[in-house]
């Protein structure tokens, strides 16, 4: 896998498929403007949703393909993306999540 970042609000969740197994990926949060500490493992929770609720959505979008999908834990949308890293950042841009060229101040 690339070691290319990918930033995207908190309720978004990036997932990936490999084999029989779902990988839910957790990065690092940068910014809170709560500034309530807000553990990972209580992503899905914060949110009203369950690991095993979001697997079984994502089944229902592709069957359980093996690739990458994005759930928006808010609004309860499911997409997938690919079989490449590359394709989150599309599938991203596409919900208009990102730019190609970094903003300047």
């Amino acid at each position: 896998m690339s070691s290319t970042s990918i930033i995207h609000p908190l309720h978004f969740q990036i997932i990936r498929r490999e084999g029989t197994t779902w990988y839910f990926k957790n990065g690092s949060i940068f910014y809170n403007r709560t500034g309530e500490p807000i553990p990972e493992s209580d992503r899905e929770r914060l949110f009203g949703i369950t690991k095993n609720k979001i697997v079984i959505e994502l089944f229902r979008i592709n069957g359980g393909k093996a690739g990458y999908y994005v759930v928006n834990l808010q609004d309860k949308k499911y997409y997938y993306c690919g079989d490449e890293w590359t394709d989150v950042k599309v599938k991203l841009k596409e919900l208009g999540i990102g730019t190609d060229e970094p903003s300047y101040f």
